[in-house]
């Protein structure tokens, strides 16, 4: 029977086909015993500054896998599954070192030990050196080792009205996603040394809340006290694009205090503003433009308008090979176009705060029955407003199933209701449950024995002969493109560093239509 849903009435059968995902997965580095891996980048991995597809994060220690944008949720997985078996197969002829399952942390050693991603002696190089130099100033280093995955998605034909309508309601519900595939309710002791926290101590070496679902995105995650300050408005682009350049631009006196150079004339910071790059705010979405050589992002969302969006707010799924699978793919395509077609009005500053409230709760106390979060000025129990929000998931997932001939989307819906009515199967619970009858209530067993299965897996998969030529060959390129960058440099570091956090200009096209109106 053919099902029709007034709000998807706007949005054609090519744009629903044309939807397109793109997945950006973080792991670190780990020994078998669970240990932080303290080598460098392995350079069989190719240049993290220049391959395509196998980078580094905050950390030398933190490997990134970046697929390309696909309408397949099947290609996504297959490219995704492809760089595991290459990069697998690397560590494997080298070491005996595996990729940490988990979004918390593996055994960390001091603060200062961790080692932050090195690029070369390029100028762009050395800035993205310096830049992680400065978060580990501004936030600690344990912080910037939390991993998740990153899911880039797309629809022809939208506007950046469209896609700031879509960030607004996605801000609103948010707590769903951390409910359903939140997985990080423990961490190894050794995250939290010397920080304030509220964990209960589980086992000899973990630390948990009991109705925790993603401690990433609770207090102890991507927070600070400086970023709180910021109330940043997802109401258009000009707005949003604002309210970031006045923390880019804005001296901020703890880091001001710290400043760009130490004493001994080594970088601390790229800037001392709020923020050094716009990548350095810290939020579950966030609109994205590809940019130019050269070119910030915030200049290029000004310039060309919203190209896609990312979810930042996904944790690894530890259950899973690659982190993540084709159901859950397919719940984020039916929430996000949820939010896409529904009524979206301007947030406030109240709504913001409710939101802020919502994320915490729902990270820290997710699964605690009768959990009350707040909406418009009233409370609401998580339950009843989850819900709410999957009966209308349901009609949406109905529609993109006759345009793409089948089930799977109304399954992955159904699957969430059930889980909602379930909640000891979330995989928050089934860590915690693992943990008890496994592992002696230890996150650090449990991750070693996960990360382990992991590494087995991959490598009784390896790729054939011409794939792996491929990826090698790949590797071999961004080494030479990166000696290529490296030898074109002809500014020094600092005149460089001191024109790319220079106050962010009008775009290209702004000046134009400035000119022309004074012409």
């Amino acid at each position: 029977m053919r099902v029709d849903f007034q709000h998807l009435d706007r949005l054609s059968h090519t744009q629903l086909r044309g939807m397109r995902r793109g997945i950006e997965k973080e792991s670190l580095r780990a020994q078998l015993d669970g240990a932080l891996a303290l080598t460098p980048h392995p350079a069989v991995l190719g240049a993290a500054l220049t391959h395509p597809s196998i980078t580094t994060d905050f950390s030398e220690s933190q490997v990134e896998l970046i697929t390309g944008a696909h309408q397949q949720v099947e290609a996504s997985l297959h490219e995704l599954a492809s760089i595991h078996r290459f990069v697998y197969g690397a560590l494997a002829e080298r070491s005996d070192e595996m990729l940490w399952v988990s979004s918390m942390p593996c055994v960390l050693p001091a603060d200062e030990t961790i080692p932050i991603g090195r690029y070369g002696s390029s100028n762009v190089g050395r800035a993205k050196s310096v830049y992680r130099m400065g978060l580990g100033h501004r936030y600690g280093r344990r912080m910037q080792t939390i991993s998740g995955i990153h899911y880039n998605w797309s629809m022809p034909g939208l506007s950046s009205e469209d896609y700031f309508g879509l960030i607004r309601n996605f801000r609103r519900r948010a707590f769903l996603l951390l409910y359903l595939f939140g997985a990080s309710p423990a961490v190894c002791s050794t995250f939290v040394g010397g920080r304030a926290h509220a964990l209960q101590a589980i086992g000899r070496d973990s630390m948990h809340l009991p109705h925790a679902t993603s401690l990433r995105m609770g207090r102890l995650g991507y927070q600070s006290d400086a970023q709180a300050s910021l109330a940043v408005s997802y109401n258009d682009l000009e707005g949003y694009a604002a309210s970031l350049q006045e923390a880019l631009t804005k001296p901020y006196p703890a880091y001001s205090d710290l400043g760009i150079l130490n004493p001994g004339g080594e970088y601390n910071q790229l800037a001392t503003s709020l923020l050094q790059i716009e990548n350095e705010f810290y939020g579950t979405i966030r609109p994205k433009r590809t940019t130019l050589p050269g070119e910030r992002p915030l200049n290029a969302l000004r310039d060309r308008g919203v190209e896609y969006i990312e979810v930042r707010c996904m944790d690894l799924d530890p259950f899973e090979p690659v982190g993540i699978n084709a159901q859950t793919m397919r719940f984020l395509d039916v929430f996000l176009t949820q939010c896409l077609v529904d009524d979206s009005p301007p947030d406030s500053p109240s709504e913001i705060a409710e939101m802020a409230f919502n994320q915490h709760a729902a990270a820290e106390r997710g699964r605690e029955p009768g959990l009350q979060l707040q909406r418009q000025g009233r409370t609401v129990t998580l339950v009843d407003w989850a819900e709410e929000l999957l009966a209308n998931c349901r009609r949406t997932a109905d529609v993109l199933d006759q345009v793409h001939v089948g089930t799977a989307h109304a399954e992955a819906v159904e699957a969430a209701q059930a889980a909602l009515r379930r909640p000891e199967t979330l995989p928050s619970a089934r860590v915690l449950a693992e943990m008890a009858a496994s592992h002696g209530d230890s996150f650090v067993g449990f991750g070693r024995a996960r990360s382990q299965e992991t590494r087995e897996h991959f490598l009784r998969q390896p790729l054939d002969a011409e794939e792996t030529a491929r990826f090698t060959a790949a590797s071999e390129a961004s080494i030479e493109a990166q000696r290529h960058i490296e030898s074109q440099d002809t500014v020094p570091f600092e005149i460089y560093r001191e024109l790319y956090v220079a106050p962010l200009t009008f775009t290209t096209a702004r000046k134009k239509e400035e000119g022309a109106a004074t012409a």
